[in-house]
């Protein structure tokens, strides 16, 4: 985690936000195979349910929890606000995307999860978030955001 990362002095598993993130791209990846925008619906309730604390009704949490048991993966604490912040920007992601879908942009549609999945990636993959670097530049340049 960043320096830069939003910090709200609460600890959540790192493992099931990065396990998490496996689901998320898995639907994202199963909407632009399908080009089935109930992918995308689902996705973006379920950040809401995260986002505003309901994560006992979110069905990727739930997954994620079930996952992270059966292989016996360790928990790894981290700050929740980086978490919430990756899960704000994934919602955003989510939004343009069905505004994308419903207006056909085909290729603004590949760009912008393009965009995601590589997020998501580096995120699964090493732990690297780019949501904070971008809180960080936003925060250079406006400096009361998220407050």
């Amino acid at each position: 985690m960043s320096k830069a990362c939003p910090l709200i002095f609460r600890q959540i598993d790192g493992t099931i936000a990065r396990v998490s993130a496996v689901f998320v791209s898995f639907f994202v990846v199963m909407f632009l195979l399908t080009s089935q925008v109930l992918f995308l619906y689902f996705i973006s309730v379920d950040f809401l349910m995260r986002l505003y604390g309901l994560k006992e009704y979110s069905l990727i949490q739930y997954l994620s929890l079930f996952t992270q048991r059966v292989l016996s993966l360790k928990s790894e604490m981290t700050d929740a606000g980086a978490k919430r912040l990756a899960a704000g920007f994934g919602f955003f992601f989510m939004l343009l995307l069905i505004i994308e879908y419903h207006f056909k942009l085909d290729t603004a549609i590949f760009f912008t999860a393009g965009a995601f999945l590589v997020c998501s990636f580096l995120e699964i993959a090493f732990s690297y978030c780019i949501g904070c670097k971008v809180y960080f530049i936003v925060k250079k340049i406006y400096p009361a955001f998220m407050e």
